[in-house]
This record gives structure tokens, sequence and C-alpha cells, in this order.
């Protein structure tokens, strides 16, 4: 697998937008889709763009004068690195920490519960 960009907090938000939208857009869009949710400057938006644009995370196409955007990373990856990058910097990797914490303190539902039992049964048949 290729190493993937480091992307900061505020380049995530970016990256959201532009995988939710599934097509390429302008910065406007983003800008518009961002003012829902975070109270950024459009020149900061833009910036961002700009920095994933240079870390090839996102790629462009001109038609005109306007340039349109998409995302050249996969949500999916991105979020699998992400959680390794997280578990190694606050669990030393273990995993195991992570869950037992995670489940001593979060609220579950019968389906939720279900669910990680498939996993951990699927985990256990692999292994």
């Amino acid at each position: 697998m290729k190493k993937l960009p480091n992307i900061s907090d505020a380049e995530w938000q970016v990256m959201k937008v532009l995988w939710a939208e599934a097509v390429p857009v302008t910065s406007n869009l983003v800008i518009d889709r961002l003012k829902e949710i975070v109270a950024w400057n459009p020149k900061t938006i833009r910036t961002l763009i700009g920095r994933l644009v240079k870390k090839k995370a996102i790629g462009y196409s001109e038609t005109g004068n306007s340039y349109f955007y998409y995302p050249l990373l996969n949500e999916e990856e991105c979020i699998k690195e992400e959680t390794r990058s997280f578990l190694d910097r606050a669990c030393g990797g273990k995993f195991n920490v992570l869950m037992t914490n995670f489940l001593k303190e979060q609220e579950l539902t019968e389906e939720e519960i279900d669910e990680l039992k498939r996993i951990l049964e699927k985990k256990k048949m692999k292994g």
C-alpha cells in the first residue's frame, strides 16, 4: 500500500466534503458546505485545498475559469491509516487497550453488541 500523506484535522474537514459530494466540485461549494460546520474564512479553506493538492490528496480539473476538485485518496483507506496512527500514538499499538477502554465507557445497543460479536467470531475463525 502506498504511503498516505499526513492530513491535518482541518484538512480532514475538506476531504469529508469531497468524499460526500462524490463528484468534482468547486472551492465555492466546499466553502458553502463547511460554512455549516465551521466558522472559517473562505481564504483559509482555499489554503487548505491548496495544501491538499500539494500533498496529492486531491486533484483538480480546469473548465474555463473554474477549478473542480476531487479526492485522490480513498476514504476507507484514509480512515484505516488514521486509526492505525491513533492506535500507535494513544495505546502503543495495543488494540486490546483501546477496545477495553472504549467498551467500558461506551453505551452500546444490542445490535452494536451483536455486530461486535460477529466481527470477533470471524476473527477467531481466521486466526
